[in-house]
């Protein structure tokens, strides 16, 4: 089913890749893409479980939007051993006009085919992720 606002459908892969991420922890992280001449939401990459945080922003790509899912393993206060889905659309400053409204005018759609989502982040820049994610736990710099 196409997206109203922006006409973008999502293929059914993203929502399987989401899922076997979610209850099976199969992958770190999924990179998202929209095929314009497809009009759809397609899976670009998935990471392995034992692939960094690094390997996830060398994925997305300095001047294209991309979505994005991560899966953020940390230590509480506590030490209990939890973990966080995070969204992350990803729109850096050089990427095209066209390309951002497109992306903007699919997420809340596209999201909510990703049920389990946690944090939403907004991400021009792979630092700007990491400050989030120090933020929401403070413990987390170690994990980097």
């Amino acid at each position: 089913m196409a997206n109203a606002a922006s006409g973008m459908a999502v293929h059914d892969d993203c929502k399987l890749k989401f899922l076997e991420l979610k209850a099976k922890r199969t992958y770190r992280f999924i990179v998202y893409k929209i095929e314009e001449k497809q009009k759809q939401v397609v899976v670009e990459k998935v990471g392995e479980p034992t692939q960094s945080y690094e390997d996830f922003t060398a994925s997305l790509p300095a001047d294209e939007c991309r979505y994005a899912v991560y899966d953020f393993d940390f230590v509480t206060e506590e030490n209990c051993q939890k973990s966080k889905i995070f969204f992350i659309a990803w729109s850096p400053d050089t990427s095209r006009v066209r390309s951002k409204m497109i992306y903007a005018s699919s997420k809340d759609r596209f999201k909510r085919e990703l049920d389990g989502i946690q944090v939403e982040l907004q991400a021009t820049d792979p630092t700007e992720v990491v400050l989030w994610l120090c933020r929401l736990h403070s413990a987390c710099l170690s994990s980097f």
